[in-house]
């Protein structure tokens, strides 16, 4: 009965990732001083399997909108924009029905003399007070461990790397690579130096995870001469990829005109952050795992042929579960995102 256990535990896990694969992306609350007392405001909150989410600003009682804002779809989500005319250096901004759901929403104000605020509130903090002053620019830095965490897709991406580097050298070699690509197309797709549609970037970051799934149940001798030799060259050639897949949500809400360096930094850091976060705790799991002794001594990271009739590369039924499960659900990715390409 274990290895039946081990495998329904490593499918359960694979099954409760989201199907769309696409992190849970932050709404935007833009407000722009046009003139003395007087405010654009630019409302954008993402559509989820075409339902919005039924969250809305409220402004102070002394700003009510101009005229009746207009909505409009444009891509995956839902704009509005209107004017007011106030002061909105007292009070608080509201979302009211944040607490009931899971994601966040960016607030950036722009004064006429040059001061910005900028805020991430959450569903336990969905409040911001006009009466503070202090940027709050390091909401970047949450932001972006949110955006990789929540990005099922890269987390699925880390993970198969931690599996297919036999060697703590050689992953943190790979990892390195990966991140010094992605960093370098993120900050050319934000600072619009480079752009690349979205729709096709996300069908080949799923592709991307379909080929290392596949490698990873191949014995090492069998594997491409990419992820066999030098495996930090193929994270460095996928990492440009994901790096165009991470700018999405950034270009989504922008970033502060004043503060435009630190934020891209700080959201970078961010993602670094998360991704250290999901290595350090796979491999915990696995050395939790073997110490258990839910796998044999060669399984995971060894590549180790087994004899006749054991399972490939010596891995433990949770650990092929587990890859087959990451290749089928990319696989599913891949084909959706192109079906909707076209």
């Amino acid at each position: 009965m274990r290895p039946m256990w081990r495998t329904l535990l490593a499918a359960a896990l694979i099954a409760s990732a989201p199907v769309a694969a696409h992190e849970v992306r932050p709404a935007y609350l833009q407000i722009v001083e046009t003139a003395p007392e007087r405010f654009a405001v630019l409302w954008k909150q993402p559509i989820v399997q075409d339902r919005r989410l039924a969250i809305d600003p409220v402004l102070p009682n002394d700003c009510p909108p101009i005229a009746d804002p207009v909505p409009e779809v444009v891509s995956s989500a839902l704009v509005q924009q209107w004017e007011v005319a106030c002061r909105l250096d007292q009070g608080a901004i509201h979302i009211s029905g944040l607490a009931r759901t899971l994601t966040d929403v960016m607030v950036e104000i722009q004064r006429l003399d040059g001061q910005g605020l900028t805020a991430l509130l959450r569903p336990n903090s969905p409040s911001l007070d006009l009466g503070d002053p202090t940027p709050q620019v390091a909401a970047y830095l949450q932001l972006g461990v949110e955006h990789l965490l929540f990005g099922i897709d890269h987390v699925l991406f880390v993970v198969g790397l931690v599996y297919l580097i036999p060697n703590r050298w050689g992953l943190l070699k790979t990892v390195t690579a990966f991140t010094l690509a992605h960093s370098i197309t993120l900050a050319l797709s934000v600072l619009e130096l480079v752009r690349v549609a979205q729709g096709p970037v996300e069908a080949v970051i799923a592709l991307s995870i379909v080929f290392l799934a596949r490698e990873l149940l191949l014995p090492p001798d069998r594997r491409s001469r990419l992820t066999g030799a030098r495996p930090w060259i193929m994270a460095l050639i996928f990492g440009l990829l994901h790096g165009f897949g991470f700018a999405g949500a950034l270009a989504d809400i922008g970033l502060p005109r004043d503060q435009l360096a630190p934020a891209l930094l700080l959201f970078n850091i961010g993602i670094e952050v998360g991704q250290l976060m999901i290595i350090g705790a796979l491999l915990a799991l696995l050395a939790a795992t073997r110490w258990a002794g839910l796998r044999p001594p060669t399984a995971v990271l060894q590549g180790v042929a087994q004899p006749a009739g054991a399972s490939p590369q010596g891995l433990a039924r949770i650990d092929l579960a587990l890859i087959y499960g990451i290749g089928a659900l990319a696989a599913y990715w891949t084909i959706d995102r192109t079906l909707g390409l076209l």
